[in-house]
């Protein structure tokens, strides 16, 4: 993915205004910016289209849209992980505590146990041994998976192996998290406890990427919001700003999506 110049400036819409993005420089403390971001899986027909954003440390993200509006899309191509890809995308770098990507589906080892699943993690990222002992073992604790650590997956049900995606991207405590629909299969105090992480990493200074059809939740936890529908951003900005774009000062997101967004 290409870098962006020190002396780029990209602009992103924010309501029916376009927003300067922040000067890059050697010292810019942006966690993630993209900048026209083209991406799809057909060519000539791209999933998202002249999409740029940025997040700073210390602040949570959603990427709000309906079904197939491009957020998926989206983070994948962050990640580099889509062949069809046109635009600039500045990740922490790996040499730092980086990022750490939870998928909408798990993908495990069914031949490696829980444990190990983390001391892959671990190893990927030079962890010390003390270091990834105690990690490891507060994690299973608050996420209610001691009794199943040394467990292989095959057995674990659709939310014990979102929790195993969950703590490994929490392991490193990397500095960006990039995360598509991750209470899908969470129990209530799962998500309590991933909402809790959420909140304590945001107060470490880390950044959090968060796409979700939870409105509720996205609407009580993201410091700024990004609507996107058929793979264009529609409004970005906080609450109040959304608010203020449909004139309905006290309006839920949920009231404003279904405001903004056209079927």
């Amino acid at each position: 993915m290409n870098k962006l110049s020190n002396s780029n400036k990209v602009s992103e819409a924010e309501n029916s205004k376009k927003e300067t993005f922040p000067m890059m420089g050697p010292d810019s403390n942006l966690l993630l910016m993209v900048d026209k971001l083209w991406a799809g899986y057909k060519k000539d027909a791209p999933t998202v289209r002249d999409l740029s954003f940025y997040i700073k440390p210390g602040e949570i993200v959603g990427l709000i849209g309906p079904n197939g509006a491009g957020k998926s899309t989206t983070i994948k191509a962050i990640l580099g992980l889509i062949e069809r890809f046109k635009g600039q995308v500045k990740l922490p770098p790996h040499y730092s505590s980086g990022y750490t990507y939870i998928p909408e589906l798990p993908a495990l080892y069914d031949e490696l146990t829980l444990w190990e699943h983390l001391e892959i993690v671990a190893m990927a990222h030079g962890m010390e041994k003390i270091v990834f002992d105690q990690q490891a073992s507060m994690l299973l604790k608050q996420f209610d998976m001691m009794d199943n650590q040394y467990s292989f997956p095959g057995g674990f049900s659709k939310g014990m192996k979102q929790k195993v995606m969950v703590l490994c991207a929490c392991l490193i405590q990397p500095a960006l998290y990039l995360v598509d629909e991750p209470f899908n299969g969470l129990d209530p105090f799962a998500i309590s406890e991933l909402l809790h992480r959420f909140s304590s990493e945001k107060a470490r200074g880390a950044g959090i990427l968060l796409s979700t059809h939870a409105l509720d939740i996205a609407e009580r936890i993201c410091d700024r919001l990004i609507m996107i529908n058929h793979g264009e951003m529609v409004a970005h900005g906080t609450l109040q700003h959304l608010q203020a774009q449909v004139q309905l000062p006290n309006a839920s997101l949920f009231d404003i999506f279904t405001k903004l967004i056209k079927r």
